[in-house]
């Protein structure tokens, strides 16, 4: 299986494959998001440490679970070769109503076919009152093209 693009990436297919993933975990399907990575992939998500596509699907149901109404932001941070950085931004309430907002930094490593082997995450959580909210698109579904990215929007 090929998941273009491929690596080595340029600055143009390193933001698609951020975008990519982006739209694929706004989607809540832990299923089409596995199918990105591959059999074998290492993950460090927080404090779990894990491998496996089977692994990725229990770890993403459990998530979205407990953060529902997810909503996610990744913005192109740095690549090379078959590497990306993406810092990225989400919001989520847990069951009792209570909104977070999650600020993060992942590093990817891609196999040749363009799926992921290698992901790390360092997330950190906000309480935020609802009034508060940045991200406002119906979901799950991918962000409209109207509602822009990240940029230099401030922590």
């Amino acid at each position: 299986m090929s998941r273009p693009p491929l690596p080595p990436f340029t600055r143009e297919t390193a933001a698609q494959k951020a975008r990519m993933a982006e739209d694929a975990w706004n989607s809540r399907d832990p299923v089409r998001v596995s199918l990105a990575y591959t059999e074998d992939s290492r993950w460090r998500n927080r404090s779990e440490v894990f491998q496996g596509r089977e692994a990725i699907v229990a770890f993403l149901t459990r998530k979205w679970e407990k953060e529902q109404d997810y909503r996610l932001i990744k913005d192109l941070w740095a690549f090379d070769g078959s590497r990306i950085a993406v810092r990225f931004q989400y919001e989520w309430h847990d069951a009792s109503g209570q909104w977070y907002r999650s600020y993060g930094n992942e590093q990817w490593e891609f196999d040749e076919h363009g799926l992921m082997k290698r992901r790390e995450a360092s997330i950190n959580d906000i309480a935020i009152a609802e009034k508060d909210r940045r991200f406002h698109w119906a979901a799950p579904g991918p962000r409209p093209a109207d509602v822009p990215g990240l940029g230099s929007e401030p922590f």
